[in-house]
C-alpha cells in the first residue's frame, strides 16, 4: 500500500458520496475515485433534480438518467410518464424498469414495479429526501444505543436534516390537527402525528432546496480544496469486475461507455454502492458469491389513496388570510409540488407502519373538470402507508452465468411473495388510511396497494450481520473473508422497515467508511 492510499467507490449517489466524503476527511493522505455508469445530469455533479426549475431542463435530465449512457446512445428504459405519480411513492421519471421487456431485460414477475436510476447521484438526485429515523425493531441489532445516536446524528448532518420543514404552514397544521383528531389517543408519546424530517436547505421564500448526493460530497465539490484535490468522479464509466485473489481485492475492471474501452483500475479497497439488485450482481460476476447473496429481499409495501381536503373543517382551523397567504408562498414556487409533508412514524407494538402525508396545491394526476373534488380550493392530500416485509431466505434476487442483461453482465431473475403475515399487515394499514382519509375530506383516489417493488426501497440483499452463514458482510460492511471489500446502500439492512431507508444506510455507511479509513491508515503506517 502506498502513503496515498486509493479507494474507489462504484456508484455516485448518497451511500457512495457518504463513503467518499468520511474517508477523505478521516484519511488525511487517502485519495478516492467514485466510478459512475451514468452520465452527470445536474450542476453541482449529483443534485436533485427536483431543484430545476425549467420544466424542459427538469424532463430533459430525467430523460438522461433512464440508462447507462447518455446523448444518443442513451437506452429507452424509462418509465412511461403516464404511469408516473412524482411526490409519491411510485416509481418515477428518472428511473428505469429492470424488467423492461427488452432484450437483456430482467426476469421479474412477482416484482414488476423494480426499478432504478443510473445517473450521478443515483435515486438521489430524484428522491422525496424523506429521512425519518429507524426505530424500534428496524434499528440494526448488533450497534448499542450510542454509536447508533451517534452515527444518525452524523449521516443527519451529512443529509442537512430539517426536522420541521413547512412547519409554518397553516394548512400542514391543520392537517396534523385533523389526524391528531382521529389517532392521538392510540399513539405512544414521541410517536404521534408530526411534522416528517427532510433533506435539504430552506430557502428565505419558504421553499426547499432538495439535498441530493452534492449535499453529502459538500466539501469534496469545493473547487481548490484539499478534500477536492483528493477526490475524482467519473461518470459514464461501468465497473464489469472486481479483481482479487486470496481475499484481497486489488482494484476493478472498468469500462468508458464513451469509447467502449476497458482497463484495470488498481486500488487499495473497493466500496460497491451501485444498489441493492446490481450491487449483488457485481459481486457474482467478479466470483465473490456467498451463499446469502441476493437472499432476504425486503421493501416497504405502500398503500396510498389522494384526498380533496374538506373545506368546512379546514376553515375551521385555518382563517381566510392564512389560505391567502399560504397560495400566494406556494406561487413563488410553482415547480416544487410538495408544500407541506407530515407523518405518523412506526412504532411498536400497536403502530408497525409509517404513514407519510404529502399536502399539495393539485392532484398527482388531472382530474375531469366535472369531477366534484376538481379545482378544490384547500388543496389534496397524497398519503401512503408503509408497510414491512418480513425478510424471508425465498425472497430474493438470483443471476444466470448463461444469460446476459443489456449490459453483458449476469441477468437477475427476481422471487418475491407476500405471505399470510404482510397481507394482515396491509389489511390493516388500509383500514388505518380510510380512516385518515374520511379525517380529512374526501377521496378522490380509493386507497390501493402499489405493485410489488414500487417503494424503490430494496433492502437486504446484501444484508449486513454478525453471522456469515445468513449475511453477505460483517457489522462493518465488509463483505466477509475481505478487508478492503466493503458494501454499502439499502441492501444491507437486515431488519423490516417501513419507510424511506436513506438515512439509516448512510449511518451505516458512516460506521464503514470510518473503519475502512482506520485500515487503510494502518496499513500506510506499517
Amino acid at each position: 500500500m502506498t502513503d496515498s492510499p486509493l479507494i474507489a467507490v462504484v456508484g455516485s449517489g448518497p451511500i457512495g458520496s457518504a463513503y467518499a466524503r468520511t474517508i477523505l476527511e478521516q484519511s488525511p493522505t487517502a485519495r478516492v475515485i467514485m466510478l459512475e455508469a451514468g452520465p452527470q445530469v445536474t450542476t453541482p455533479a449529483g443534485s436533485s433534480v427536483r431543484n430545476i426549475v425549467d420544466p424542459d431542463e427538469k424532463a430533459r435530465a430525467r430523460e438522461m438518467s433512464q440508462g447507462p449512457q447518455a446523448g444518443a446512445f442513451r437506452e429507452s428504459l424509462g418509465i412511461p410518464a403516464g404511469a408516473v405519480v412524482e411526490g409519491m411513492f411510485t416509481a418515477r421519471q428518472g428511473t428505469h424498469l429492470l424488467d423492461f421487456g427488452g432484450d437483456g431485460s430482467a426476469h421479474a414477475a412477482t416484482f414488476p414495479a423494480a426499478a432504478a436510476a443510473t445517473n450521478v447521484g443515483g435515486q438521489g438526485a430524484h428522491w422525496t429526501c424523506a429521512i425519518p429515523r429507524p426505530a424500534f425493531s428496524e434499528k440494526l441489532p448488533f450497534i448499542d444505543d450510542v454509536e447508533w445516536e451517534d452515527l444518525i446524528t452524523t449521516a443527519e448532518g451529512l443529509l442537512h436534516q430539517q426536522s420541521a420543514a413547512f412547519s409554518a404552514s397553516p394548512i400542514g397544521a391543520a392537517i396534523r390537527s385533523l389526524l391528531e383528531g382521529e389517532f392521538g389517543a392510540e399513539l405512544p408519546d414521541g410517536y404521534g402525528v408530526s411534522t416528517l424530517p427532510v433533506a435539504g436547505d430552506p430557502q428565505s421564500d419558504g421553499s426547499m432546496r432538495w439535498a441530493g448526493a452534492d449535499t453529502v460530497l459538500g466539501p469534496l465539490l469545493t473547487e481548490g480544496s484539499d478534500l477536492a484535490s483528493r477526490f475524482e468522479l467519473r461518470d459514464l464509466t461501468l465497473v464489469r469486475r472486481i479483481e482479487h485473489e486470496d481475499g484481497v481485492v486489488s482494484g476493478v475492471t472498468i469500462q468508458d461507455l464513451r469509447t467502449g474501452e476497458q482497463s484495470v483500475l488498481f486500488a487499495d479497497a473497493v466500496v460497491i454502492a451501485a444498489d441493492a439488485f446490481r450491487s449483488p450482481q457485481l459481486l457474482w460476476a467478479s466470483g465473490i458469491r456467498p451463499a446469502p447473496l441476493g437472499r432476504y429481499l425486503t421493501e416497504h409495501h405502500v398503500v396510498i389513496t389522494t384526498i380533496a381536503l374538506d373545506a368546512p373543517r379546514m376553515a375551521d382551523l385555518v382563517t381566510e388570510e392564512e389560505l391567502e397567504g399560504e397560495l400566494a408562498r406556494r406561487a413563488m414556487n410553482p415547480a416544487d409540488p410538495v408544500a407541506a409533508v407530515n407523518r405518523i412514524p412506526f412504532s411498536e407494538p400497536d403502530h408497525p407502519f409509517s404513514l407519510q402525508v404529502m399536502y399539495a396545491e393539485n392532484p398527482p394526476f388531472q382530474l375531469d373538470p366535472a369531477h366534484p373534488a376538481a379545482g378544490n380550493r384547500w388543496g389534496y392530500v397524497n398519503m401512503g402507508y408503509g408497510v414491512r416485509k418480513h425478510p424471508r431466505i425465498e425472497d430474493g434476487v438470483s443471476f444466470s452465468d448463461d444469460e446476459l442483461d443489456y449490459r453483458g453482465l449476469p441477468n437477475m431473475t427476481i422471487e418475491y411473495a407476500l405471505t399470510e403475515v404482510e397481507e394482515a399487515e396491509i389489511a390493516e394499514a388500509t383500514e388505518r388510511l380510510r380512516r385518515a382519509g374520511r379525517a380529512l375530506g374526501a377521496f378522490v383516489a380509493e386507497p390501493r396497494l402499489l405493485p410489488n417493488g414500487s417503494s424503490l426501497h430494496y433492502m437486504g440483499t446484501v444484508r449486513c450481520g454478525t453471522d456469515p452463514a445468513v449475511s453477505v458482510a460483517d457489522p462493518y460492511s465488509r463483505v466477509w473473508g475481505f478487508e478492503n471489500l466493503v458494501v454499502g446502500g439499502n441492501g444491507l439492512i437486515p431488519t423490516a422497515n417501513t419507510m424511506n431507508p436513506t438515512l439509516m444506510s448512510v449511518a451505516i455507511a458512516v460506521r464503514g467508511a470510518r473503519a475502512l479509513a482506520a485500515h487503510v491508515g494502518s496499513r500506510t503506517a506499517d
